[in-house]
């Protein structure tokens, strides 16, 4: 298909196995295919192991910038996130359960004020944050070296301990970072569609490889976390090379519309995906007397006649 300039937008989707105690746990990139996965067990919180997840992410793709759901929304994992130099945009509902925090509780605004809350506490300390600042930087470092992991520390974070000085010191960093969110999606419809759109192509790879994942229903059997961990990469790396395959037919088929003369829109390029079943035979016979034959290179780009040479 035609060349994808990879944003480094990232979204997260799961696959939940209730029954046998966890969570398929899936980070999906923009062009599609799920950089890597990982399973996590069924009750915690899967914003704890978000940032866990990116640091471990040992792909060509670096995000900067990561779409995840719901469960992304957490004080203390935006801190974090904000520290690390990444971009977390989550799905936002139910906006009129949001809180949005003022700066100083002397500060009015003409025309959104009656987004803020008018309880002081929840006015961000910006005391707290400097005093508690090198303490949150070592442990910004820490988490970056991989010295402290990050899942221990947001579970601790997200014990909600008043006691804990550095809970207070993320909280307040991601109360103000979460109002900047907050204010960026309101006041910018490309930011929404960005969003809707990211978590869409999760939501769409999640039904993909339920639909791929046929034998035995789609469940896990095994109870081993080993094999279970292994049932869902090797389900990733078949779903990803599935994928890429149909993204080479689709790409001749253009190339062979193209040289027919007829016409091909950019605008409706942009809105296919490669998550298509009628191409794919989950049943019947598979010719693999070729397999030994290693395909030609691929050529990424699309040129249409009004590209030029």
């Amino acid at each position: 298909m035609m060349d994808t300039v990879i944003d480094n937008l990232l979204a997260e989707t799961s696959i939940r196995y209730g029954g046998y105690g966890g969570i398929a746990h899936h980070l999906v990139s923009d062009t599609y295919v799920a950089l890597f996965s990982r399973f996590i067990p069924c009750g915690v919180w899967e914003a704890v192991y978000l940032i866990d997840s990116l640091l471990a992410n040992e792909s060509e793709v670096k995000p900067d910038t990561v779409h995840a759901d719901t469960q992304g929304q957490s004080f203390p994992v935006f801190g974090l996130a904000h520290l690390l130099g990444i971009d977390l945009l989550p799905r936002i509902r139910n906006f009129q359960d949001l809180t949005f925090h003022r700066p100083d509780p002397r500060v009015h605004y003409r025309h959104i004020d009656a987004l803020f809350s008018a309880d002081p506490r929840t006015c961000i300390d910006w005391q707290l944050i400097e005093s508690g600042w090198k303490d949150l930087m070592q442990v910004g470092l820490s988490v970056r070296e991989g010295t402290v992991s990050s899942v221990t520390l947001l579970r601790r974070l997200n014990n909600h301990s008043r006691k804990n000085q550095i809970y207070r010191v993320f909280r307040e960093v991601g109360r103000a970072v979460w109002t900047i969110v907050l204010l960026r999606y309101l006041s910018d419809p490309q930011l929404r569609e960005q969003i809707t759109r990211a978590t869409n192509k999760a939501e769409a790879y999640n039904g993909y490889t339920k639909w791929l994942h046929f034998g035995g229903d789609g469940y896990l059997r095994s109870r081993d976390p080993e094999l279970r961990e292994k049932a869902v990469k090797f389900l990733d790396l078949m779903a990803n090379s599935i994928i890429f395959s149909t993204t080479v037919d689709m790409t001749d088929t253009l190339r062979q519309m193209a040289a027919q003369g007829r016409e091909v829109n950019p605008n409706d390029i942009a809105a296919l995906s490669p998550h298509r079943r009628d191409n794919v035979l989950r049943f019947g016979d598979y010719d693999t007397a070729a397999l030994h034959i290693p395909p030609g290179p691929y050529d990424s780009a699309l040129r249409l006649p009004a590209d030029g040479p």
